[in-house]
């Protein structure tokens, strides 16, 4: 019915743009030279060498037993470091946020079994298919409104339970390496325990000093002699385009990446005090798979463990230029591609390992207490238990099924948590 003058017409619902707009004007060269600091720079090293130590090593183990040759697996490294560090700087510096791109282990390990059945032509087809849906399904903005009906506690369960192995991982070192990792844990200890020090030497770095120490005293750094090329040359594969392998690689790889991946990352720097751009971290990550797809490599996305080393310190104001400089290191390392990897594989296990395991411990501890210290923590208890238990179905990560799962059980067993925590869209 017409309204009268004394009313006022109803007014539709205010819905969110489908690209988040930054908070703040993008931040310039003099911008970062005034937020950087030691701390933020050696949270961007650290994040650089996990990513170009045990996840290079994934995917050089995975693309060897493929059958790749050494100047596609050196193409697929150039390609990962190339979008991966590209991503990151433009994204870090709109947002002013510490938005880390990195690129899929769980869909590099999915591709183990498929690159026996299947040729290296016809993976490289489903990786230019599953950019193409991943770019599709972030431009209709379904990915955020996914996301915003899980509730926080059952996603940090799903990370609680995939960065569950860093902690492990320092004990595992500790144990197999003492003359390296020792060391490490001990000068982590002393600097977090007494904060004078801590003040001059971030507990991180100093576990990264000490590291290289061992590492040099001990004699434990060997890396061949002329063992390759210096420089990365990007080999284009002409995509095949068969059902057998859309049908097998498409879905899961989409999965991994908006789900899995994305989710991860996405959990960790809202936990951190960020505001990540859901949709625009879908679209980006669509836009660089089919960039990697050029290169012959696997999706891009935004990871958990990247983004949680780049928040592991420092005010939140600031953390977007270690970011910056992890960005910056991995548009090296793509130049670098092939004397990178030999680098870094030259190093000992356990100093990776232990690096990694404290770097991320702050965000282990924040991913149980968000777990499970509030509510829905059945659901959460569920996810954790079925992400760990590493169940693997239609070649699909756990961690999916764990969020699955948990929040099924959620809605089943915890309505009134459900119905007292809806989250706007």
């Amino acid at each position: 019915m017409p309204t009268t003058a004394h009313e006022t017409p109803p007014t539709a619902p205010e819905r969110s743009p489908l690209l988040e707009r930054p908070d703040a004007r993008p931040a310039g060269v003099r911008d970062v030279l005034r937020d950087i600091a030691p701390q933020y720079a050696t949270n961007g090293v650290i994040g650089l060498v996990f990513a170009a130590s045990g996840p290079i090593a994934v995917t050089l183990a995975v693309g060897a037993a493929g059958g790749l040759t050494q100047a596609e697996l050196a193409s697929w490294v150039c390609g990962i470091f190339l979008s991966a560090g590209a991503a990151t700087v433009v994204m870090s510096l709109l947002y002013r946020q510490p938005l880390g791109f990195a690129w899929s282990i769980p869909g590099t390990v999915l591709l183990g079994p498929s690159l026996q059945h299947l040729s290296f032509p016809e993976v490289v087809g489903a990786f230019f298919t599953s950019g193409v849906l991943i770019l599709a399904l972030g431009a209709t903005g379904v990915v955020r409104r996914i996301m915003a009906a899980i509730p926080m506690p059952i996603v940090m369960a799903m990370v609680a339970a995939v960065f569950l192995r860093f902690g492990t991982d320092i004990v595992a070192s500790t144990q197999a390496n003492p003359v390296v990792a020792g060391p490490m844990v001990v000068a982590f200890l002393v600097l977090t325990a007494v904060p004078a020090l801590g003040r001059y030497l971030p507990p991180v770095l100093g576990t990264l000093v000490a590291g290289v120490i061992a590492v040099a005293l001990s004699g434990q750094f060997a890396m061949e002699a002329g063992g390759g090329p210096l420089l990365a040359t990007p080999v284009f594969t002409t995509p095949e385009f068969t059902w057998a392998a859309q049908l097998e690689l498409v879905v899961p790889l989409a999965i991994t990446v908006l789900i899995v991946q994305n989710g991860q990352g996405v959990a960790v720097l809202r936990a951190a005090g960020h505001r990540p751009p859901v949709n625009v971290f879908a679209i980006a990550s669509g836009a660089f798979s089919v960039l990697n797809a050029g290169f012959g490599a696997v999706s891009a996305c935004v990871t958990g463990p990247t983004n949680a080393l780049l928040t592991s310190s420092g005010d939140k104001h600031r953390q977007y230029t270690g970011a910056v400089v992890y960005g910056l290191l991995s548009l090296v390392c793509a130049l670098l591609a092939p004397a990178l990897t030999r680098f870094m594989l030259a190093t000992p296990e356990a100093f990776v390992l232990a690096l990694g395991g404290i770097a991320m411990l702050k965000a282990l501890q924040q991913a149980f207490v968000t777990a499970f210290s509030t509510t829905f923590t059945l659901g959460s208890l569920v996810t954790f238990v079925v992400t760990i238990s590493g169940l693997d179905l239609f070649n699909i990560h756990a961690a999916f099924w764990g969020i699955l799962i948990g929040y099924t059980v959620s809605r089943l067993l915890e309505r009134h948590d459900h119905s007292a925590s809806l989250q706007p869209l």
